[in-house]
């Protein structure tokens, strides 16, 4: 970041900016995403817990705050605010917006005010596929059918991903509770020229049964995969949701997050499993584990991988694309945002 003069600036990045900096660089925006997560393992981050803003008149809609500080080389603190409002989609509008704030972690002035939808799918989507990877490579071999339950933006931001980083697939398979959402998808899939035959399938058993690779992106609020029979072939699951599954189907297989406090609360499926259990055990490791090589990841059970979300992969993200908006001279500054800047007047 440029150096702090006596009068800070404040500039405004719209999705348009954001858009064009990661386009077309997911590799890159996925090894940003995997020095963060390094980061983190190390301790070199704080991540407090996520703060929940509900409405009793509008249960199903929510704001949350994702604080954070990123340590490192690229220092930066700031905070996410993404609103999730699911009857935006009948209005035919994404249910998801957010803004990122970017702190200058030496004199806490904000930096700038991101457009931030965009940032949280693609740091979903290179943590999806990061974990899929280095997964898959754990158990010896990358699976050829993958499928998504779920059809929104994170799941379209997943599959480019997936396909930006070199996967390939046989087969692609498309569940969602409204078919129109499924074809939509389909025909993204079709549009992607990503290859791969892609099957719509009418029930989430058929899909699973079918998948070796698993997306879940769903907006489910309780789990409603609860058929351990259904993962007997041993998938990888990327349960990005985190309360599809139920706890039953979570204990039959290795289970995996990017960080056990953050994603034993809140009543996700791993936090409903170690109320079942009354413990902790069911837990093989973190996502840093298996980049270190501290944790096995068997390939005789289900994996599934639950990301809670941390705010320093916003954070990382976000930096990038100011650094490099800066680097070129293209940042939108507000004019005086910090007008009273005496201390005495």
């Amino acid at each position: 970041m440029p150096p702090v003069a006596e009068a800070p600036f404040f500039a405004v990045i719209p999705g348009a900016q954001v858009h064009e900096v990661l386009d077309g660089h997911e590799g890159e925006v996925v090894r940003i995403v995997e020095a963060a997560y390094r980061l983190h393992g190390g301790g070199e981050t704080v991540n407090p817990p996520s703060y929940f803003l509900r409405f009793p008149d509008r249960p199903d809609s929510r704001i949350i705050a994702l604080p954070a500080s990123l340590g490192g080389e690229h220092g930066v603190d700031g905070m996410k605010w993404i609103s999730s409002f699911p009857r935006n989609v009948a209005e035919g509008i994404p249910r998801a917006s957010a803004v990122l704030i970017l702190n200058d972690p030496r004199t806490g002035y904000p930096l700038a005010c991101l457009e931030s939808s965009v940032i949280s799918a693609a740091r979903t989507a290179a943590s999806a596929a990061l974990a899929a990877a280095r997964l898959s490579e754990a158990r010896g071999s990358r699976p050829r059918r993958v499928g998504f339950i779920g059809t929104g933006l994170i799941a379209r931001f997943v599959h480019h991903y997936l396909a930006a980083t070199g996967w390939e697939f046989d087969e692609v398979g498309v569940h969602d509770t409204a078919a129109e959402h499924a074809a939509g998808f389909a025909d993204y899939l079709d549009r992607s020229g990503t290859g791969g035959k892609v099957t719509v399938h009418a029930s989430a058993e058929s899909l699973v049964r079918d998948s070796d690779l698993l997306v879940l992106a769903t907006v489910a609020a309780r789990p409603h995969l609860t058929e351990p029979g259904w993962f007997a072939h041993n998938p990888l699951v990327l349960h990005v949701s985190l309360r599809d599954l139920s706890p039953e189907v979570l204990l039959t297989g290795a289970n995996f997050v990017d960080d056990i406090e953050h994603c034993l609360k809140a009543q996700t499926s791993p936090h409903l499993a170690e109320q079942l259990t009354g413990g902790r055990e069911f837990i093989d490791g973190t996502l840093y584990d298996v980049l270190t090589g501290k944790a096995p990841v068997p390939a005789g059970r289900p994996v599934f991988f639950s990301p809670f979300g941390l705010g320093v992969l916003d954070l990382a993200v976000g930096r990038h694309v100011y650094d490099t908006l800066a680097a070129r001279e293209a940042l939108s500054v507000v004019p005086d945002f910090f007008h009273e800047m005496r201390r005495y007047g």
